[in-house]
């Protein structure tokens, strides 16, 4: 019965030792191992010694005013106990998600201490009505039905009234933890492209491409399509050339062909596709595209430079013509003729030499 009774609280020291031990690896980051070693040590004495207590009532039969007392105890101390646990666990959860350079800094250190806040009364609260509950082994029971009613309605008022910035609290923990994106990431959204510059509780703060700092409210930016160029693979080029009609056929049939060996001379892009479009006012358009095969904005820009003036130096060579959007217009003389848009060439009358010369 003594051997028994000891053995459990001693079981509990080691695994609090062992929980030191782990949550020593928390100061480097290192997974879950830490996150439950750090509830494992933040187990107290009262629960202990109330445990040690329970175990040896129920082997030595005390005066049923005793038990009553340590059965109290014990329940209270069990409750408060996985409240801590609990709250330990899921505050490591959150911390292991968010620890990252991107997230670090004042806005985070700010969330976490609300999200601390939040969780800690959440689980004691929770607690606290289970405890007063309780009808059985000697605790309180309390009816706590008006009290979870009027927690409920508190709750709602104070939401409804702060709804705005809740929304946009809760669009910053949803950004921190699914991670669209991280601070130093190009995005666009709208028509707007920029670098993340900080992610606040508030909103997030974006360096425009030139140069502007541009601020939207964290809820509004979640709730557009955001493209994170910094995740790119690639970036494609596409843009239409417009050939003169009077192109041999066979000179067209072979212009992707050209263009290909034109972007494949290049190094570090693909060739996509190059084919006839349609018939343009002045020309025959063709649609090519092609692939930077680096997410790098400048390297894309530089090499649909490059690309581009090849493929007009070799239009000169073979004699392509691109012609300029032209358009002629044609009067009418009063009596209903066509007037030329152009000078009709004039004819020069020669006289005959004077005979008598």
């Amino acid at each position: 019965m003594k051997m028994t009774s000891i053995r459990y609280p001693l079981v509990l020291h080691a695994a609090r030792k062992l929980g030191e031990r782990l949550a020593r690896r928390s100061k480097s980051g290192k997974g879950w191992a830490a996150v439950f070693g750090n509830a494992i040590q933040k187990t107290n004495n009262f629960f202990i010694v109330m445990l040690a207590a329970k175990l040896v009532a129920g082997y030595a039969t005390p005066p049923a005013n005793v038990a009553t007392t340590i059965t109290f105890l014990f329940t209270i101390a069990s409750v408060f106990q996985a409240a801590i646990w609990a709250r330990e666990i899921i505050l490591g959860a959150i911390e292991h998600r968010t620890r990252s350079d991107a997230y670090s800094g004042e806005a985070l250190v700010t969330a976490m201490g609300l999200i601390r806040v939040l969780v800690t009364f959440a689980v004691f609260a929770i607690a606290f009505i289970v405890v007063l509950d309780n009808r059985g082994y000697g605790c309180l029971g309390v009816n706590v039905t008006g009290l979870v009613a009027g927690l409920g309605v508190g709750g709602i008022a104070i939401a409804l009234a702060a709804q705005g910035i809740f929304a946009d609290l809760f669009a910053a923990l949803m950004i921190i933890f699914d991670r669209p994106f991280r601070r130093g990431d190009q995005i666009s959204y709208d028509s707007t492209s920029g670098a993340v510059e900080a992610i606040g509780l508030k909103s997030t703060r974006i360096r425009g491409i030139m140069g502007e700092e541009r601020i939207i409210s964290n809820k509004n930016l979640l709730d557009k399509e955001i493209q994170n160029n910094t995740k790119r693979e690639r970036r494609r080029t596409k843009f239409t050339l417009g050939l003169a009609y009077e192109t041999p056929v066979e000179v067209l049939e072979a212009f992707p062909a050209t263009v290909k060996a034109i972007v494949e001379a290049h190094e570090g892009f693909a060739f996509v596709r190059c084919g006839f479009f349609q018939f343009g006012g002045s020309s025959l358009d063709f649609d090519i595209e092609f692939d930077s095969l680096s997410p790098d904005f400048a390297a894309a820009f530089d090499g649909r430079h490059r690309i581009g003036l090849a493929i007009l130096r070799k239009c000169n060579e073979e004699g392509i013509g691109i012609p300029f959007p032209t358009q002629t217009t044609y009067t009418a003389a009063p009596d209903g003729t066509l007037i030329m848009p152009y000078a009709e060439p004039q004819r020069v009358r020669v006289e005959p030499e004077d005979a008598g010369a």
